[in-house]
């Protein structure tokens, strides 16, 4: 039997307040895993010497952020370690407001997440916020370390107080956690291997969590989605587009939505190349085998295979980040994927203060942070997915000028 030695991979998000020590947890998830480039931890604990300063794992994000920003080696959005399992992806998330607009507007798209607090601190107010944007984004995998241990002498008693009031936190907003770690970043205790200092510690380390969590079912895997992006005119009409989900290959008969035309794949347009087939993830150009009209928003499926919804009343969760509130009848843009509309809240069910969490008495309008579950109309229907089936389907913005809200589609 042929094997498939092809390791896995996952992409991860780490979260938490500003001065938590997530920085210093991704160095030292890179340093442990040996997961940079050679020559660069010798070359930052010279810098370090020169400056008279002690080598800490912490200066190594500083030195690729540096590296960066005069774009050299680091991509500008994600950071790379890898275990003998699997290879890891943390994808960048400089602050909760940057953080939602990347996860739920960006490409890349987090499989699980470590939730970061300090030990002497506790929970913070930013803590509350991230912890429920994360689950405001379905995000159910979720790893808890307690850091700094190394500053509170590794007590067992504060390790458990932290646990306690963040653990009955989560549970308050459905999160529970895969499980929850006392860890020193800075130190390396419980990260890579077992800390001496806590050995009232006998669960898994950081990295040992993090090769338990499961891989979500391949979007190849899913139902074909391919949202038309643009189409060009040569000798052929060539529509084109990114495959959220699914496959696609030369012949198949496909379904356009919303018009409900069929028609089959005369071609796949790669470029200076025909592929036989594609398959999610991939931007590609199709020919038809007839003259039939696409434009751009319009959706392409297989007839046989489970429909997506068209709808002009939406069911969704979103995050408000404008300055100026919105108000119930209020008109604004609506995108998901290329499909762009008109729409109005038509109804607002609840509005949740995403730090306190709170659950606000006035309905009649969403301010700036404020997390709600409300009913949007569009002008005319939409093509959707639950967000839960197909995510890249099930994600959507609100525009003004800019984004100011973003959200997951529920029903």
């Amino acid at each position: 039997m042929k094997m498939n030695n092809k390791k896995e991979s996952m992409k991860i998000v780490i979260v938490g307040h500003v001065d938590h020590g997530k920085s210093t947890l991704i160095g030292r998830l890179l340093y442990d895993t040996e997961s940079l480039p050679e020559g660069k931890i010798e070359e930052i604990k010279l810098i370090c010497e020169s400056l008279g300063k002690r080598f800490e794992v912490g200066y190594i994000l500083d030195s690729l952020e540096e590296e960066r920003d005069q774009n050299v080696t680091i991509d500008t959005t994600q950071i790379f370690f890898k275990t003998n399992k699997r290879d890891y992806t943390i994808i960048d998330a400089p602050g909760h407001v940057e953080f939602i607009k990347n996860m739920i507007t960006g490409a890349s798209q987090a499989e699980a997440a470590i939730l970061i607090v300090d030990a002497e601190e506790g929970i913070q107010e930013q803590t509350r916020r991230h912890a429920y944007i994360l689950k405001f984004l379905g995000l159910k995998q979720i790893i808890v370390v307690i850091n700094k241990m190394d500053l509170v002498n590794y007590r067992e008693e504060r390790f458990e107080g932290v646990r306690d009031d963040l653990v009955r936190f989560l549970l308050n907003i459905d999160i529970k956690p895969s499980i929850v770690i006392p860890i020193s970043a800075r130190e390396g205790d419980n990260i890579a291997k077992k800390s001496n200092n806590m050995q009232w510690y006998d669960e898994k380390t950081v990295l040992e969590s993090l090769d338990t969590l499961k891989n979500k079912i391949s979007l190849k895997d899913r139902e074909l989605r391919l949202p038309i992006q643009d189409y060009y005119t040569f000798d052929k009409r060539i529509f084109v587009g990114k495959i959220e989900s699914g496959r696609i290959k030369k012949g198949d008969e496909i379904l356009i939505l919303p018009t409900k035309e069929k028609t089959k794949i005369r071609s796949i347009e790669e470029f200076l190349k025909n592929p036989e087939e594609a398959e999610a993830g991939k931007s590609i150009g199709i020919t038809t085998e007839d003259k039939v009209f696409i434009d751009r928003g319009y959706i392409i499926v297989k007839p046989e295979e489970k429909q997506p919804i068209i709808d002009s009343k939406i069911k969704v969760n979103m995050f408000w980040m404008g300055r100026t509130p919105i108000k119930k009848g209020e008109r604004i843009n609506l995108r998901c994927t290329t499909q762009e509309v008109m729409c109005e809240i038509d109804s607002i069910n609840k509005i949740i203060n995403s730090s306190t969490l709170e659950i606000k008495e006035d309905k009649g309008e969403i301010k700036d942070k404020e997390a709600a579950e409300i009913i949007i109309k569009t002008e005319k229907p939409i093509i959707i997915e639950n967000f839960d089936n197909i995510e890249e389907m099930g994600r959507f913005v609100l525009e003004r000028e800019d984004i100011v809200a973003v959200g997951i589609i529920l029903e």
